[in-house]
C-alpha cells in the first residue's frame, strides 16, 4: 500500500463517483478476505487490518469532500 499521505492525496483528487466506486471495491475484498480468514484460506491475516483502514480513509475523503461542498 502506498504511504498514507500520497494515498490520501491521490483520494483527495478523484470525483466522487471514484471514491464511491473505490469504496465498493474495498468492502468487497475486506468481504473476500474474512471469507478466506473463516476458511482458514488466508495467508497474511494482517491483509484484513490494511484493507479496514483502507476503508476509513476512504471515508474520511468522502466526508471532506462532502464537507468543503457545503
Amino acid at each position: 500500500m502506498k504511504k498514507y499521505k500520497d494515498f490520501m492525496n491521490d483520494l483527495r483528487a478523484k470525483s466522487s463517483a471514484e471514491l464511491n466506486a473505490e469504496l465498493v471495491s474495498a468492502k468487497k475484498e475486506l468481504f473476500n478476505l474474512r471469507f478466506q480468514n473463516a476458511t482458514n484460506q488466508l495467508d497474511n491475516t494482517s491483509r484484513i487490518k490494511d484493507v479496514r483502514r483502507k476503508i476509513a480513509r476512504i471515508q474520511t475523503a468522502i466526508t471532506e469532500q462532502a464537507n468543503a461542498s457545503n
